[in-house]
This record gives C-alpha cells, sequence and structure tokens, in this order.
C-alpha cells in the first residue's frame, strides 16, 4: 500500500494548488478513517467476493461453547470442527462440537492441524481414533500451514510424501478423499509440486490468487461475527450451490 503524502511546510506555500492538494489529502485521510471505522465496527474485512458462495465457519475450542442452533439459523450451511493435532493432542472441544453441530443440522466436518514433527502415519492414526465414521459428513481437512521448527526431533524432510501418506489413510478409512487447507506461504515452500488434490485457501478478503482451479473452499474471513459464537469466528465459503455441498457431503466432488 503507497502511503499518503506528507503535508509540510515547503507544500503549503505553493499557493492555491497547494492547499487544493492539501484538502484533498486531508479528505482522503478522513474517507480512510471512516472506512477503517465502518471495518472495526462489523468486525474486520468485508468480503463481498464470498457472498456468492454458501456459507459456513471452522471453529476449535478457542471459540468456547456454540449455540449451534442459533449459528445454524445465521446463513451458515457448514462447518469444519478441529479434530487432532500432531501426533496424539485432541482438541478438547471436537466431540460438544461435532454432535452440536449434527443436531442442529449442519453438513459438518473434522480438521487435522498437521505439525512437521511427527509423520504422516502417526498423525493419520491420531486422527482416525477421534474422529467417527457419519452418514453425510464432509470430506476431512488436513490443515498445512505450520511452518515449524519442531521443538523436538527433526523437521520432517519431505512434506508431500508425509502429507499423502495422512491423505491416503485417511481416505482408507473414510472413504473419501481428503481436501488441503493451506495458506499462500507454507504452499509456495512445500506444496508447490503437489498435484490432483482438492484446496481449501486462506485468503482473507480478496479471492484465491492461487490453487483458482482447485480450490473448494475459500476462507475470506478471520475475524467475522455469527449468533451462537462469542467472540470472532473464521469465515468460508464453498464454491458450488446447495446441491453441489449436498454432493461434496457424500464423498463428490462439486463443479466449479
Amino acid at each position: 500500500m503507497t502511503a499518503p503524502p506528507i503535508i509540510t511546510h515547503d507544500n503549503c506555500r505553493t499557493g492555491r494548488g497547494g492547499r487544493q492538494r492539501a484538502v484533498l489529502i486531508a479528505f482522503g485521510l478522513g474517507a480512510l478513517m471512516l472506512v477503517g471505522a465502518l471495518v472495526a465496527a462489523v468486525g474486520g474485512w468485508w468480503t463481498p467476493w464470498a457472498s456468492r458462495y454458501i456459507q459456513g465457519v471452522d471453529v476449535s475450542w478457542h471459540q468456547g461453547a456454540i449455540d449451534w442452533r442459533a449459528l445454524a439459523a445465521d446463513d451458515v450451511a457448514f462447518a469444519y470442527i478441529k479434530a487432532t493435532e500432531g501426533g496424539d493432542h485432541v482438541d478438547e472441544r471436537f466431540t460438544a462440537n461435532w454432535n452440536g453441530a449434527g443436531d442442529a443440522g449442519l453438513y459438518r466436518g473434522a480438521y487435522h492441524f498437521f505439525t512437521l514433527c511427527q509423520p504422516g502415519a502417526r498423525q493419520a492414526a491420531n486422527f482416525i481414533a477421534v474422529v467417527p465414521r457419519a452418514p453425510g459428513a464432509l470430506p476431512a481437512a488436513l490443515d498445512l500451514e505450520h511452518m515449524g521448527p519442531c521443538r523436538e526431533g527433526p523437521t520432517m524432510p519431505d512434506v508431500i510424501t508425509e502429507a499423502r501418506t495422512f491423505l491416503d489413510r485417511v481416505e482408507a478409512h473414510y472413504g473419501a478423499r481428503p481436501i488441503i487447507y493451506t495458506t499462500r506461504e507454507f504452499h509456495d515452500a512445500h506444496l508447490a509440486e503437489l498435484t490432483g488434490e482438492r484446496f481449501w485457501i486462506r485468503s482473507i478478503a480478496a479471492p484465491p490468487a492461487f490453487r483458482q482451479s482447485d480450490w473448494v473452499i475459500w476462507q475470506h474471513h478471520n475475524r467475522g461475527h455469527k449468533r451462537g459464537v462469542r467472540g470472532p469466528v473464521d469465515l468460508n465459503a464453498f464454491r458450488g450451490d446447495a446441491a453441489a455441498l449436498a454432493a461434496f457431503a457424500s464423498g463428490g466432488r462439486p463443479s466449479s
């Protein structure tokens, strides 16, 4: 972003043209401040590009207790719920969130936060031990964003191979290929050579600028507000209509 010009005494000595420029600059700064206040008032970025898609959220223990019926009534059709992390960690609110989302009639899926510190097979076993098989569940999601380094032990040298091991084992267990959640930073560092997978892209405010033909879900807001959730929550858009979302939940591939 280009910074606005600084108004100095030299600028002001340029006569009427200088004064006009100063007024325009002041007006522009005022308008920016107003926009900033409006953005702050609604809790973050306004993302009009995402409004054409079906809306969802992703949650973990950070959101605390959720009123799932209130959330479902606030233009939310699906939810991804954190289940596990690394080789042994289980999200403390997974079971409550999983059951609550199902009781509220939302499409629900579970995600695993992948670390670079444990083999993919061990991380897949952790996920499989926690997440039940459920008819109509969304495909599992593998969250690939942890940039390391590991506090204990070496960082894995081949991320794609270990990630594919996780994907293969989870697919074999649940019957649907997981999708990959990632950021631009992690993608460019580790996943640029990965092919044949579906993606959930983090791209706050603007539509995804990478994996443009491969993304299924777009995380467009990281500090949204929805009824039933205290505090901020991540907002996501599903790339398709209601029929495509239903097919996605049945293991199909949504159309672009």
